[in-house]
């Protein structure tokens, strides 16, 4: 493929990733001031639950259209998914702005996850294709460094606009881009050859669950789920703590925005390096690396840290710069574990079902912070869940399978 068609591929997965990383957190920048403008005068425990329930209903969604979208990516082409998985999710973070009650707006995020779940799945599915093996994990953390760069969006507007319902409005600008990439993305030629090479292969819950992906099916799995689940019970919460730590209210408001910024901007840094870091230490070891530092660095930020000072920023920096290096990691380890032909949905699977459990552990968050004795604790609690991962990765011996489809295997490193 020709530099221009590469070219117009990234341009459009970036903004396509940025958009839902804005779509993702801006919620939860804005959570505990959207949640008192939709319920009133209510008492903290109601206030805990209704947030609670707003965040578990994105995550849900998010699960759903990862399932979802990995099977049509596979089905109907990379190109296609990307363009209507964006317009899913820009279309109802657009409607979201119009919502006045809190059950419409968990609707709507979960159909907003719906489609940010997809835009995470068939963005890395079609760049992973279209760039050469030797450029590939290079290329796959500079575009997978598009979501942070939306953190960091959602954080700015925070900051910019008290008025929740008019930052949703965002929304139309991801909308605007799946109309143009209708038009102008290309599709994968892996993709392409695959349907024509492995007819045979069905696309299917059969397809992926063969005996000879099983295994990597279930490691994957459980690898990117363990990750997956450390970052949002931080991702979601870490505004909401600094305002449980911080008694000023108009110091918490700059605060959360703040927080979410360095969250967000430090994981943009580790997720453009991740290809580099992965080619000189392998894929494995940089694994191992980030779910050890990741659960070392929760403890330090939630844990040791009562208010939040220059130091509990920069501490976060150091947390988040190993998250976005597994995320950079990760968007290349997993889909190279399966043909082609079940490519999206095996990958789909590998990232969403463990959603389900994300999911759940950022509701209990909410809902028991007051049980665990508060936000920093419930989140250190739940975030053993590295320590599992880090084993996991240890251990796993995984076979990778070669782009675009071969049948010879290689150890992953």
């Amino acid at each position: 493929m020709n530099r221009h068609k590469l070219a117009i591929a990234f341009t459009i997965c970036f903004i396509s990733i940025m958009f839902s990383g804005v779509s993702s957190m801006l919620m939860s920048v804005y959570l505990p001031v959207a949640v008192r403008d939709l319920l009133g005068e209510m008492n903290d425990e109601s206030m805990n639950s209704v947030s609670a329930y707003i965040n578990s209903f994105f995550l849900f969604g998010s699960m759903f259209g990862g399932f979802s979208w990995g099977y049509i990516c596979d089905r109907i082409g990379r190109s296609k998914a990307v363009t209507f998985s964006t317009a899913f999710y820009a279309l109802f973070t657009l409607l979201t702005a119009f919502s006045g009650s809190w059950m419409l707006v968990s609707i709507y995020r979960f159909l907003t996850g719906f489609g940010v779940g997809g835009v995470m799945l068939t963005t890395n599915i079609l760049v992973c294709e279209l760039w050469p093996e030797n450029k590939r994990a290079v290329a796959v953390g500079i575009v997978s460094a598009a979501m942070p760069v939306g953190f960091i969006a959602a954080g700015a507007l925070n900051n910019v606009l008290a008025n929740w319902h008019s930052a949703f409005l965002v929304g139309a600008i991801p909308l605007a881009t799946a109309v143009v990439s209708a038009f102008i993305l290309s599709e994968s030629e892996g993709w392409k050859a695959g349907k024509t090479n492995n007819s045979a292969v069905e696309v299917s819950s059969s397809g992926i669950f063969s005996p000879n992906y099983r295994r990597n099916l279930l490691v994957g799995s459980l690898i990117f789920g363990t990750m997956l689940i450390g970052l949002w019970a931080v991702f979601s919460w870490a505004p909401t703590w600094v305002q449980s730590v911080t008694p000023n209210e108009s110091d918490a408001q700059q605060l959360r925005g703040t927080t979410m910024m360095i969250l967000a901007f430090s994981g943009l840094l580790g997720s453009v390096a991740s290809g580099w870091i992965a080619n000189a230490l392998g894929q494995r070891n940089t694994l191992i690396m980030c779910f050890a530092m990741c659960f070392i660095m929760v403890f330090v930020v939630f844990k040791l840290n009562t208010s939040i000072t220059s130091a509990t920023f920069a501490e976060m920096f150091v947390m988040a710069f190993f998250f976005g290096i597994s995320q950079g990691v990760l968007a290349v380890y997993i889909p190279q574990l399966f043909p082609t032909v079940i490519r999206a949905f095996a990958t789909g699977f590998c990232y969403n079902i463990g959603r389900l459990f994300t999911a759940s552990v950022v509701f209990f968050i909410g809902a028991l912070a007051d049980f665990l004795g508060g936000y920093g604790n419930a989140i250190f609690i739940f975030s053993f869940i590295f320590l599992i991962g880090l084993v996991i990765t240890g251990f796993a011996g995984l076979q990778r399978i070669e782009y675009p489809v071969v049948k010879q295997q290689s150890n992953l490193n």
